[in-house]
């Protein structure tokens, strides 16, 4: 099979309730590498009562305020086996913030209110009255220097069957207490990081299709890239203030 003909699915869960600081522009961003990759890419739109796809490459998530969160909820739990099982097999996924958390055990609201998450991710989160705020810059093992966003009243704690994506060198993270940020379990990757996370971190997009077509076609092989203006964006966002 040729380059030209191979494609990839990617799937945007709840783009209607869970994409208010504007992660859409992550699903973008894979598109279009991927596009530039040589890949055709097919995006679906996943909201509740949709039915679920059969043939997924790539999952993407967004943040939500806790009554999106909560609205998504039941869906969220009838579709878990589905997302489950993608995970199991090796499926690349991104998952920010509100879906950061329910892709966890569970997500506690400032008033108390649990709002059960789908296990994935070996995580728990409970919002605290500190608002988590700022520009945020991380080191990771995998993909260097991490540049992003957060803003986050839940404070996200790992076990032992999640290890962080990178250790914060400015910023908050994951909580107040640890100095991590984000999580990852096979090829799945959980951040607070939003403007959106990947324009600025196209390491990370380029990290999401490679497990894609390989898992799907047994190898990727890239193209260069001219990545002139990510790399300006990042030079400008790592001279902001927190």
């Amino acid at each position: 099979m040729s380059e030209s003909t191979k494609s990839l699915t990617i799937l945007h869960l709840y783009p209607r309730d869970m994409n208010i600081y504007g992660d859409w522009g992550n699903v973008l961003v894979l598109k279009r590498r991927a596009q530039w990759h040589g890949y055709k890419v097919k995006i679906i739109d996943y909201n509740p009562g949709d039915t679920f796809p059969r043939d997924v490459d790539i999952v993407v998530g967004g943040g939500g305020q806790d009554s999106g969160q909560d609205k998504i909820q039941a869906d969220l739990h009838k579709i878990g086996p589905q997302l489950k099982a993608l995970a199991d097999n090796g499926t690349p996924m991104l998952v920010i913030c509100g879906l950061y958390q329910l892709f966890g055990t569970f997500f506690q609201t400032h008033d108390g209110h649990i709002i059960n998450g789908i296990g994935i991710l070996d995580i728990e989160t409970v919002a605290k009255s500190k608002r988590l705020i700022g520009n945020i810059t991380i080191q990771s093992d995998t993909f260097g220097e991490i540049i992003g966003y957060e803003n986050h009243s839940g404070q996200t704690f790992l076990h032992e069957g999640a290890l962080p994506l990178g250790t914060v060198e400015r910023g908050a993270g994951n909580n107040d207490q640890d100095n991590s940020e984000g999580a990852c379990w096979k090829n799945i990757i959980g951040s607070y990081m939003h403007g959106s996370l990947l324009p600025k971190n196209p390491a990370i997009a380029d990290w999401l299709i490679k497990q894609a077509a390989t898992k799907k076609y047994g190898s990727f092989k890239p193209q260069t890239i001219d990545d002139r203006f990510a790399d300006l964006a990042r030079e400008h966002a790592r001279k902001r203030p927190r």
